[in-house]
């Protein structure tokens, strides 16, 4: 990291330690742009993130989708393109050098703007169809992210100025090695596209049971080609990627006051609660009681960035 680099991620570590003051998840004053600090390393916590752009100030995350595993700090950046459930994990974290971090989330439309608006060149970069990337930090992005974050300092000109940014950084992420990752879920008729609309369906229908011919039907696809492709962008298949949303959705029932576990098995679409019960166990490692004393007495349920 070149020393302007090293001095920008040390004022960026500083503005996001004074608004975030305390560990946990912070909303700014600018809409979709999220503060996150933890003094200590984390156990493993599970959530979902949505389409957003994450990077790592201070301190250091991995982050699990599907089998496939993500490690980022400050000298790289983490992008979701779509609805994706995952488990992270801070890894490095001190009450000296907090974990400090930053989420924004964004829109395809977002995405569909800067594509028209720019004409950005993206060029035939080596890419997975992952949904999910970490890519190299680039000055030129450090720096229109500092320029957001500064104007924190400046609530005026936030209205104005956030929308301007916040499309330089989209561009920016479109122009780096997995740009065309971003372009595919956003272009109308892409397989990419198509698998966002699924995902979205099945997001939308969470407590509803699917034949995987429905949904075929509903991304123009054969049967094996979604198959395919979904496993492609979320490193699971249809079947899996529900369940891990049902059963991330129960624990939140459950942590916010839901006790009876047959009842939460049924509100997230389970017919049987000893299937939900043993696949909650094998998803977060004790039975839901004893999950949700355990997480009551961590207090720490949810992932951000």
């Amino acid at each position: 990291m070149s020393e302007q680099a090293e001095n920008q991620q040390d004022v960026l570590a500083k503005l996001i330690e004074r608004h975030s003051e305390q560990d946990g998840v912070h909303e700014t004053k600018i809409p979709s742009l999220f503060f996150i600090r933890h003094s200590y390393i984390t156990g493993p916590t599970y959530g979902v993130y949505k389409p957003s752009f994450c990077i790592v100030v201070q301190g250091a995350k991995e982050v699990l989708l599907g089998q496939e595993r993500f490690k980022y700090s400050s000298a790289n950046y983490l992008v979701a393109s779509m609805d994706l459930p995952v488990t992270a994990q801070v890894t490095e974290a001190s009450i000296g050098l907090p974990y400090l971090s930053l989420k924004l989330e964004f829109t395809t439309a977002q995405i569909l703007e800067v594509l028209s608006d720019s004409k950005v060149h993206i060029g035939p970069h080596n890419h997975s169809n992952l949904g999910m990337f970490v890519s190299q930090m680039e000055p030129s992005l450090l720096d229109a992210v500092l320029r957001l974050v500064r104007l924190l300092d400046h609530p005026e000109d936030i209205p104005f100025l956030r929308s301007i940014i916040t499309k330089e950084i989209l561009y920016r992420i479109l122009q780096g090695e997995h740009g065309i990752t971003l372009e595919h879920i956003a272009m109308e008729g892409s397989a990419g596209y198509q698998i966002r609309n699924v995902i979205e369906h099945i997001v939308n229908h969470l407590e509803r049971s699917f034949r995987i011919e429905e949904l075929a039907e509903m991304a123009s696809m054969s049967v094996a080609s979604l198959h395919r492709h979904f496993k492609e962008v979320t490193a699971m298949s249809p079947i899996q990627f529900q369940k891990q949303l049902r059963l991330q959705k129960a624990r939140r029932l459950l942590f916010s006051g839901s006790t009876d576990a047959a009842d939460v098995a049924f509100r997230v679409g389970y017919e049987s609660p000893s299937q939900f019960s043993r696949e909650y166990s094998r998803l977060f490692g004790l039975p839901p009681r004893k999950d949700v004393k355990h997480l009551r007495e961590r207090n720490d349920q949810t992932i951000e960035a």
